[in-house]
């Protein structure tokens, strides 16, 4: 599991960063691309700009490099691993906080934000003690409580199959796609059937359109019986041969020459030499 979030840390910091830049080029590229932005700040991850759809994104990525790599399944790791990306996605969330930073629209509630007027992130159009959504906030507890209810129906109906991985994406995006709706921060908007909104927004409903598909099927083709279900369960592919197994079960080379020789008797022709 070591190996696994290591692949899925350095994808994960990789993917989030490269969505950042996609989504909001002008710093990078210069408005409409004009080229009069700075590329070197593409790599300047230390002064902010990471995307949780790219996280999740690279991340998956590798994950299943490393299922490839050792030899697991990538729908058991998937389901296994879900949950505690949502817990994580809670506790990284209140990095906005700190940064006073991703904060929604101007609020009188009384747990609205208070933002410092100096802060680069103010807005200019307010008086300096305006308060805000606090969306890290709606966001966090969000996440906390899908993490309860995914492990509560888990305990119940065992969600196995990707119907875990498909619940999070699900889950996470009923919350993100409003949240999303009621942030300040600048961000590229497209107009699709008529409706203008941010990208995050339009990735979220890909996403959460994508994952309903997916979770329907994971639930049609679940596994039923005793036998299935314990092989859904299964972390490792059943034809993976670790290293250290491998070298603790060397090729015997006389088995090895004998059946060279008996092949060779047989007059075996399948394999010539060209």
């Amino acid at each position: 599991m070591y190996d696994v979030g290591l692949w899925a840390v350095v994808f994960g910091i990789i993917g989030a960063r490269l969505y950042h830049v996609i989504t909001v080029p002008d710093q990078y590229f210069g408005p409409n691309y004009d080229g009069t932005g700075d590329l070197s700040k593409i790599f300047a991850i230390w002064e902010g700009g990471i995307a949780i759809w790219g996280a999740i994104g690279g991340g998956a990525l590798g994950v299943w490099f490393a299922c490839r790599r050792y030899g697991l399944r990538m729908p058991a790791m998937a389901d296994t691993i879900a949950p505690g990306i949502l817990l994580a996605q809670a506790v990284g969330r209140w990095g906005n906080y700190f940064n006073q930073e991703l904060f929604g629209e101007p609020s009188t509630l009384p747990w609205g934000l208070e933002v410092e007027p100096d802060h680069y992130n103010f807005p200019a159009d307010v008086p300096a003690d305006t308060l805000f959504h606090p969306t890290f906030l709606y966001e966090s507890i969000w996440n906390l409580l899908g993490v309860a209810i995914l492990l509560l129906i888990d305990r119940r109906f065992k969600l196995r199959n990707g119907m875990m991985l498909w619940s999070y994406i699900v889950w996470y995006t009923l919350g993100r796609i409003p949240i999303e709706s009621i942030r300040l921060d600048k961000a590229q908007e497209w107009t699709v059937l008529g409706i203008e909104a941010r990208t995050n927004t339009w990735t979220s409903v890909l996403m959460f359109l994508i994952a309903v598909t997916l979770l329907v099927y994971s639930i049609v083709t679940r596994p039923k019986t005793p036998a299935e279900q314990a092989e859904a369960d299964k972390i490792y592919r059943d034809d993976y041969v670790s290293e250290e197994d491998a070298a603790d079960s060397p090729v015997d080379s006389s088995t090895t020459l004998n059946n060279e020789v008996a092949t060779s008797d047989n007059g075996d022709t399948s394999n010539p030499t060209t």
